[in-house]
C-alpha cells in the first residue's frame, strides 16, 4: 500500500495532461476524462508491473519505478486508444511521451533531489 500516494500523484498529472491537451485544441476541457481514461488504466498497470520488478530498493518515488510507469502509461494508453477506435497520430505520441515523461519523472527527480539535500551530512 505504500505506493498509493505515488499512484495518486501520477493520476493527477495524467488528468492535468489530458485537460491541458484538450484545452490546447479548443476542445471542451471538461471532457478530459475521455482523453485520460486509457492512460489512467495503463498507469495502474504500470504501477503493478513496477511493483513486480525484483530490483531493490523498490520505492514508488524512485526514477526506476517512474520509468516503468511512464513507458507502460504511454504505450498502454496509446494501445487502448487505438483498440477503442480513437487515434494515436505520431505528433500526439511524441507530445504525450515528452509531457508525461516530464510529469511522471519530474516529480520523482524533485523528490530524489529533495531527499538527497535534506539528508543529514556526516562530518569527515
Amino acid at each position: 500500500m505504500r505506493f498509493v500516494p505515488a499512484v495518486i500523484v501520477d493520476a493527477v498529472f495524467v488528468l492535468i495532461f489530458a485537460a491541458i491537451g484538450r484545452a490546447s485544441h479548443d476542445e471542451n476541457p471538461l471532457g478530459f476524462l475521455l482523453t485520460a481514461w486509457p492512460f489512467l488504466v495503463a498507469l495502474v498497470v504500470g504501477h503493478a508491473l513496477a511493483a513486480l520488478v525484483p530490483a531493490r530498493p523498490r520505492r514508488p518515488w524512485s526514477l526506476g519505478w517512474g520509468v516503468i510507469v511512464w513507458v507502460v502509461t504511454v504505450g498502454g494508453g496509446m494501445l487502448l486508444r487505438i483498440a477503442t477506435g480513437d487515434t494515436a497520430e505520431t505528433p500526439f505520441i511524441i507530445v504525450a511521451s515528452l509531457v508525461l515523461a516530464a510529469m511522471l519523472l519530474g516529480w520523482r527527480l524533485i523528490a530524489l533531489l529533495t531527499r538527497r539535500y535534506r539528508a543529514p551530512r556526516v562530518a569527515d
